[in-house]
């Protein structure tokens, strides 16, 4: 058995007892990030119901453990108690496939995401690129699950979350060409270093001529994640639950543990593109004295509290309002952002490298 393991392990240049060792280092890797992953999800949904509690005047979950911080685990174990219901006329293969590739591109964004210098599982060089094309592929998950629902609601809401998510990701490109122009690399770490002392002693692009990029990103990143105000993919006035409509038990579960995994992934690329990542807010020595993973932390739960305001403040946008915001707005303005910062890289020699 050893003689075929060992003739696998060359295919890929590699001994037996190397190719064993990578390959349980990397599923090490991976456990290291995805089980804290899930269970910040897990934190962050009791975050939410308090943020919404607290501007709504009222205590939100208080009573399963101290300060309620078990009620979203009691909501896991209640609905993986619950029986999985699948319609008679539903493509059950297709059905069930739906949200296990919600949670998978929910969490695999995350095997690019630096932590620190060095701290990643693949320091790819085209990191942003990577992660571009992950958040893009989320949607399929969501058409999947509305088309194989056998639901006309479902597949509404599933169509809705296409072409929302179709929209603002072409802004969101114009965003990050923005940003790589400035740097000059798609490596994450390389973007978050660059943004060492960019202005006046602050680290982060935030105070820099990128802030209306980063405005930009936000506003696209709620509705990249069906976020309100632009929750139009699952508005209940309209399409009773929208593409979840026919999901039950876990299979619901999956479907908001992927939704929230993508929310604090792309907190973090806020945190990585504008804010300095791991970078403390100043260019001061003492600040360095906090581990660079507490600065990166707050900066991705200040942004997920953001989220939860807006959730709680905002009014839903109709549909038009929504297309009329991507294609009319966001558009325009990242292009002309392209071409205004590119200019002013050539014009005053700032090009990178």
């Amino acid at each position: 058995m050893g003689k075929y393991l060992d003739i696998v392990a060359g295919w890929f240049g590699y001994r037996y007892d190397d190719w064993a060792l990578l390959t349980f280092g990397t599923i090490a890797n991976v456990l290291v990030v995805a089980l804290p992953v899930l269970l910040a999800v897990a934190m962050i949904v009791w975050v939410d119901r308090k943020v919404w509690a607290a501007i709504q005047i009222r205590k939100g979950p208080n009573i399963v453990g101290p300060f309620g911080l078990m009620q979203s685990f009691a909501d896991g174990l209640k609905v993986f108690l619950k029986e999985t219901i699948i319609p008679a006329g539903a493509n059950k293969f297709l059905f069930l496939l739906a949200p296990a590739l919600s949670l998978i591109f929910g969490l695999v964004g995350w095997a690019v995401f630096p932590f620190g210098e060095g701290v990643v599982i693949s320091d790819l060089n085209v990191g942003i690129l990577y992660l571009f094309a992950v958040s893009s592929l989320a949607v399929y998950g969501i058409i999947i699950a509305g088309w194989a629902s056998n639901s006309r609601y479902a597949f509404l809401g599933a169509m809705r979350s296409a072409a929302q998510m179709v929209s603002y990701e072409v802004s969101i490109g114009f965003v990050l060409v923005c940003v790589l122009m400035c740097v000059g690399s798609l490596n994450l770490t390389d973007v978050v270093l660059a943004q060492k002392n960019v202005m006046f002693g602050v680290n982060g692009y935030f105070f820099s001529g990128l802030f209306p990029m980063f405005v930009i990103f936000f506003v696209s990143a709620l509705a990249e994640t069906n976020r309100t105000p632009f929750d139009l993919p699952e508005a209940e006035e309209e399409i009773v639950a929208g593409f979840q409509i026919e999901y039950s038990s876990m299979s619901m579960a999956l479907f908001y543990l992927g939704e929230y995994a993508n929310i604090i992934l792309m907190c973090g690329m806020m945190s990585l593109l504008f804010f300095g990542g791991w970078l403390p807010p100043f260019d001061w020595e003492p600040l360095y004295m906090v581990p660079g993973i507490i600065w990166l932390f707050g900066k991705i739960f200040f942004f997920f509290f953001c989220f939860a305001w807006v959730k709680a403040s905002v009014p839903r946008y109709r549909y038009d309002q929504l297309m009329r915001l991507g294609w009319k707005v966001f558009l325009p303005v990242s292009l002309l952002w392209v071409v205004l910062t590119s200019g002013y890289l050539v014009l005053f020699d700032k090009l990178p490298g």
